[in-house]
């Protein structure tokens, strides 16, 4: 008798989570409603599907199996809706940022401005643009709801982790609304650290993966021992992002690194940058950062500053401290082996990287 044992490597993983995301995005196909063009949905099957780390669905997954949970179908599809749950947050984000680009190709707002302009519409291409890119988002809200459902998990199971994962939705449109909120005000360290905790660190790590051991019938022990790791390593995964979007590698990254010092975004390493600045960088923090019309020789700039200040060098030793803490609060945890080597390998993954 031959046993199959699924590949549970994180490329493997990614490979089972694109195959169901697949799946079901053919299966809404056929109920595309007649008579609805459908561009929206060609955009949406080829965004949802072209490239992306699969943090999420690996977190989700890990939570689940280092409860103690076997390997299965019914986890990998849970898993995988996260994915979708992200590309809603990805096309929102982008609007509010007023980012063109996203994993190399042109954000879903830039796709339907550019197609009005070359159809030569009525009206604005870029608020249409941005309204469709809206409806786009939505749908992938919705979607990610009924993939997360429709799982094949025990309904017991389902209602326990959709608990979480409602959680989440929550704190990633509130951490949304405080980005607003702080790219308005002073942008303090300490206000920017609080976005970051809500609308990426708990999303991107800490509720994925306690979505994984509630649905798994996890102790409340150990589901509130997985935010240890979590929170910090999530912390730590978005002030990467940060610099990454400053001095990243554009042709790695996919994304311009010129947007958010063009946006003037409320970062954890922008606000050091201003509050270690002398008089002369002060004056050219408050010319160049936040505008629109900066160019490269600003960009450079900028960029000379902040790591004069010191910021940069802050930010990774942020950094360094917060994966450590992660990782001594993992081996406290109750989790399985296999799970804690898997997490300890994601962790990696999520903060030593050039996209």
């Amino acid at each position: 008798m031959t046993v199959t044992v699924a590949p549970t490597g994180a490329d493997e993983l990614r490979a089972r989570f694109d195959a169901e995301l697949t799946a079901f995005l053919d299966r809404q196909d056929p109920d595309w409603p007649d008579g609805a063009p459908r561009g929206v949905f060609t955009t949406l099957h080829r965004f949802v599907l072209a490239g992306g780390k699969r943090l999420r669905p690996l977190f989700c997954y890990w939570g689940w199996r280092g409860a103690g949970a076997p390997d299965g179908r019914p986890i990998v599809v849970a898993a995988a809706a996260l994915e979708l749950f992200h590309a809603f947050a990805l096309i929102h984000d982008d609007i509010l940022d007023g980012s063109d680009r996203r994993r190399g190709e042109p954000s879903v707002h830039r796709i339907f401005a550019d197609l009005h302009t070359r159809s030569s519409w009525r009206g604005d291409p870029e608020a249409y643009g941005r309204n469709t890119a809206l409806l786009c988002g939505d749908l992938c809200a919705a979607w990610s709801d009924q993939m997360f459902h429709e799982c094949g998990l025990a309904a017991e199971a389902v209602h326990r982790g959709y608990a979480v994962f409602s959680l989440m939705r929550t704190e990633v449109i509130a951490g949304e609304y405080l980005d607003l909120v702080s790219g308005v005000g002073g942008g303090s360290v300490a206000s920017a650290l609080t976005v970051i905790r809500m609308k990426a660190a708990r999303y991107t790590v800490t509720r994925p993966l306690q979505i994984g051991a509630t649905l798994a019938g996890a102790a409340p022990e150990l589901v509130a021992a997985l935010a240890e790791f979590g929170d910090p390593l999530g912390d730590a995964f978005q002030l990467r992002d940060d610099v990454l979007g400053v001095f990243g590698d554009p042709a790695v990254t996919g994304k311009s690194i010129l947007d958010d010092l063009r946006e003037g975004k409320p970062t954890v390493m922008m606000a050091l940058a201003r509050d270690a600045a002398d008089r002369t960088q002060s004056a050219r923090l408050r010319e160049l950062f936040g505008n629109p019309d900066l160019d490269a020789a600003g960009a450079a700039e900028l960029r000379e500053i902040i790591v004069g200040t010191g910021a940069r060098a802050q930010i990774e030793q942020m950094i360094k401290v917060r994966t450590d803490a992660a990782l001594a609060a993992l081996d406290r945890t109750a989790v399985t082996r296999e799970g804690r080597a898997a997490l300890t390998a994601l962790a990696a993954q999520a903060i030593d990287r050039q996209r």
